[in-house]
């Protein structure tokens, strides 16, 4: 078996397809993983592929001409997973896409499509839980939030609060995959890879309480009903891992 691998990044991602797709070694002998790879077999051979902007524009090309633009966002939408299998189940999407066309991800009779659409489900339920949950912390005229979400949403969040906030700056930091959604007064957002550095920086922000902050506190806890406080179902709609960053359970 060949193993392609790449870094878990949608350019790197579209470089692996295409390596896999040119080496003419049969789809059946071909495996693609998201590195770092946890767990080395020892008959397999592991092929490193770097992110190239020509075989990033000769993928796009091409699935947006032979199956249909609408086919490639979902697959770019379904990159954002976290997922082990995730570039793999592109990769095999795509073999069907070229053969059925843009329905071929309503063909349910497949595994992949099957894989595919849990996929996607997952990572909506992920992206609808943090626009509905992210918190925010006013330092100076720049209003900073955190999240440490399984996948890289970050993106998927950008247009929402762009929508929400159009007239404020903001900063939404990703502090598992180093990344910031940063938008600036009735401007586009855009994305921004963070170093260690920035990233500690930025972090220091949340100790630094604003007037908002304490309002919300204070408003949560007065809003309370003790008596019908129902942890179980509070967990289920805000599970523990997503809430690290809401100053209300703080």
């Amino acid at each position: 078996m060949y193993i392609y691998t790449c870094e878990p990044n949608l350019e790197a991602m579209l470089s692996c397809i295409y390596d896999a797709w040119t080496s003419k070694r049969g789809h059946k002998n071909i495996k693609l993983m998201l590195e770092p790879v946890e767990q080395l077999t020892l008959f397999d051979e592991y092929i490193h592929v770097d992110a190239d902007s020509e075989k990033v524009e000769k993928v796009m090309d091409a699935v947006n001409m032979k199956i249909s633009p609408w086919f490639y966002r979902q697959l770019a939408y379904s990159s954002m997973a976290y997922e082990e299998d995730v570039l793999d189940n592109m990769y095999h999407c795509m073999i069907l896409g070229f053969h059925h066309g843009p329905d071929a991800l309503g063909m349910v009779q497949y595994a992949d499509i099957m894989r595919h659409n849990e996929i996607r489900k997952r990572l909506g339920n992920e992206v609808n839980r943090f626009q509905e949950v992210l918190r925010f912390h006013q330092v100076g005229e720049v209003y900073i939030a955190h999240f440490e979400p399984k996948s890289r949403i970050a993106i998927a969040l950008g247009p929402i609060f762009e929508d929400r906030m159009p007239s404020e700056n903001f900063v939404i930091v990703d502090d598992i995959h180093k990344e910031a959604v940063v938008h600036h007064k009735d401007a586009h957002f855009y994305m921004y890879k963070l170093s260690d550095e920035e990233l500690a920086r930025l972090l220091q922000t949340e100790e630094e309480n604003d007037s908002y902050t304490d309002m919300w506190k204070v408003f949560f806890d007065t809003i309370a009903i003790k008596e019908r406080t129902n942890k179980k179902c509070q967990d289920n709609l805000f599970p523990m891992w997503a809430r690290k960053h809401a100053v209300e359970m703080n």
